[in-house]
């Protein structure tokens, strides 16, 4: 066999993903919809359409808050506890074996379990924290917040894990040299060990940053992106237009817009990372 002939397989895989990349952004040209069979091309109506739409910037609006406050929140647990789980004791073993149990649900299955504990009459949490049967967790004023809470149970295992392993990497001669020297942990911690973390936190911080703006399974499972529009993120507004309006155009153009969001987000991440991969780099020589 011909050694080019290994590539063929990887070749067809990406000739499959950007034709069903550049169909959905040829659809953004159309009037495609249930109502209209037959398309035409409408040129940038699509675009004019949705970005004039006041609902489409809310969207924009709660998934960015969405993915700030989830992804710090989880970045910051996920550190704390990744330092705690780097001691070799036999509490901080069992944890860290429990610890990837709720990366082992599936968002969907996640978010039914967390309704269930959410429901004002007889779910646990009510229950638990003595608040009564009218405390709602998903009303209006709270419901953002307790989606927040849900993907933060869900994911802050895959930071911890992520950053423990990244501790355990780190080169052990500098953090040595300092102990002789009589250096605090603090001190060790703040100009030896975050210095040479922060490629693996930023790594994580990517990761989820990139998820939790095209969160929709778990967030659509808890509030259907309700009450009202309080938790309509821009993955939730494209399936209502797409499947529950079946309106095909809008909706591609509405997860276009959004790939073009995750993209420059996602490049100005990485430059970042790069950074700081010289960085420690230097903060370990």
């Amino acid at each position: 066999m011909r050694p080019y002939l290994l590539s063929v397989p990887a070749v067809l895989l990406i000739i499959g993903i950007l034709y069903a990349f550049f169909y959905g952004v040829y659809y953004t040209v159309l009037n495609y919809a249930a109502t209209n069979p037959s398309p035409s091309f409408v040129g940038i109506d699509n675009y004019r359409s949705v970005l004039g739409d006041a609902l489409f910037w809310r969207s924009a609006g709660t998934t960015l808050l969405y993915a700030v406050a989830a992804t710090g929140l989880e970045t910051v647990l996920g550190v704390a506890i990744a330092l705690l789980l780097n001691r070799s004791t036999l509490i901080g073993k069992t944890f860290e074996r429990l610890l990837i149990l709720p990366l082992m649900i599936a968002p969907v299955i996640a978010g039914v379990i967390w309704k269930l504990m959410f429901n004002p009459q007889f779910g646990v949490l009510n229950h638990v924290l003595g608040l009564g049967s009218t405390f709602d967790w998903l009303s209006k004023d709270r419901a953002l917040a307790s989606t927040i809470l849900v993907d933060v149970w869900i994911y802050t295992p895959f930071v911890a894990i992520l950053v423990l392993a990244g501790i355990r990497s780190l080169p052990r001669e500098p953090f040595e040299a300092s102990d002789v020297d009589g250096a605090s942990w603090f001190y060790m911690f703040r100009r030896l060990m975050l210095p040479m973390m922060w490629p693996y936190i930023l790594v994580a911080v990517i990761f989820r940053f990139m998820d939790c703006l095209k969160v929709f399974d778990a967030v659509y499972v808890l509030t259907a992106g309700g009450p009202g529009v309080t938790t309509t993120t821009l993955q939730i507004g494209a399936f209502e237009d797409s499947i529950t309006n079946l309106n095909y155009s809008r909706g591609s153009t509405y997860m276009f817009l959004l790939w073009i969001i995750v993209f420059i987000t996602a490049r100005y991440l990485v430059s970042v990372l790069g950074k700081a991969q010289r960085r420690a780099a230097g903060a370990g020589a």
